[in-house]
């Protein structure tokens, strides 16, 4: 929402642009399922690639005054790899890498492959395009940014710098990327969201006997009642960073240990998930709203991992075996 900065009319930018892309997202995923959101990924992916190499990058150098201004404007550290303290590296590996084997928006695309070596190929293409590709990009508009505004809130520099120094057709470029970017996220979830509704809570443990025009009714009222949750939610946060950091903590610290059990230890039992799953996230979660400084300066997360799997462990080998 902070990528519109000025009123449409007479409506509050954030107001206006929450509702204008939750709608558009909510509409095409309830109607047309996972068909649509993987043809409209491919296409906000495009969108998103060409609109950042093409046109916002060389336009935000230009504006800067170019890469030798860039490196003379900014201290060195921002241009090196090896600028980061062992502690930060650990914290990242532990908060980043393991989302991308517990993400659910992955598995679900990962079972609607036809075969496996599609689903290797996609996993590959999907790791590049990350990293280095986006991850280098963004870093270098957000450094594009500071340059222009030094004094700006770290959430604002982006958006002043597409509202205050790119051309007007090179905005609308930047904000369809963005908004391509944004859209392709919220449409995944959705659907990962009502399809565990439906299928693991709703058809499996309380209408079993549904046939499947009546599931797909019903994963289209699902996925319809989450996106109007969703946005009621977004209408209460003002920082988009916290909820998601939030989020992640929860997800990595909860998830991570069932999620390699269940590929590399058979014996261990939905029971030890759960548990293990609540322990850890909610060790996390509580640990970062409270701001409790762990030992070493290491990121709650990992000690929410940690916990994780002692319980998953622990209430495994209490269990009978079956």
């Amino acid at each position: 929402g902070t990528i519109f900065t000025e009123p449409v009319a007479g409506i509050d930018p954030l107001t206006f642009s929450l509702f204008a892309i939750a709608g558009v997202t909510i509409l095409y995923t309830v109607l047309g399922g996972l068909k649509a959101v993987i043809y409209t990924d491919s296409v906000q992916w495009l969108i998103l690639l060409a609109g950042l190499i093409l046109v916002t990058i060389p336009s935000a150098l230009h504006e800067v005054g170019g890469w030798a201004v860039l490196r003379a404007e900014l201290p060195a550290s921002h241009f090196s790899l090896t600028n980061i303290s062992v502690v930060t590296l650990v914290n990242w590996c532990v908060t980043i890498v393991p989302i991308w084997l517990i993400g659910m928006t992955l598995y679900q695309r990962i079972y609607a492959c036809p075969d496996t070596r599609t689903a290797q190929r996609a996993w590959y293409l999907a790791g590049l395009l990350e990293w280095p590709l986006m991850a280098f990009m963004g870093v270098l508009l957000g450094m594009c940014a500071r340059v222009m505004f030094p004094a700006a809130e770290s959430e604002m520099a982006l958006p002043m710098l597409i509202r205050d120094v790119l051309p007007v057709g090179v905005t609308g470029i930047v904000v369809a990327a963005y908004f391509s970017a944004i859209m392709s996220t919220a449409d995944s979830c959705l659907m990962a969201a009502s399809g565990h509704v439906v299928n693991d809570i709703l058809h499996r443990h309380m209408l079993p006997t549904l046939s499947d025009r009546a599931l797909m009714r019903l994963s289209q009222a699902a996925t319809a009642m989450i996106g109007i949750l969703a946005v009621a939610l977004a209408s209460r946060f003002t920082l988009v960073l916290d909820a998601i950091l939030y989020a992640y903590a929860f997800m990595v610290s909860g998830l991570f240990a069932p999620t390699l059990a269940m590929f590399f230890w058979p014996r261990a039992t939905g029971t030890a998930a759960f548990w293990s799953m609540l322990a850890g996230g909610g060790f996390t979660l509580t640990a970062t709203i409270a701001g409790w400084g762990m030992p070493f300066g290491l990121d709650p997360t990992l000690y929410g991992i940690v916990l994780s799997g002692v319980v998953l462990v622990g209430v495994t080998l209490a269990a009978p075996r079956e």
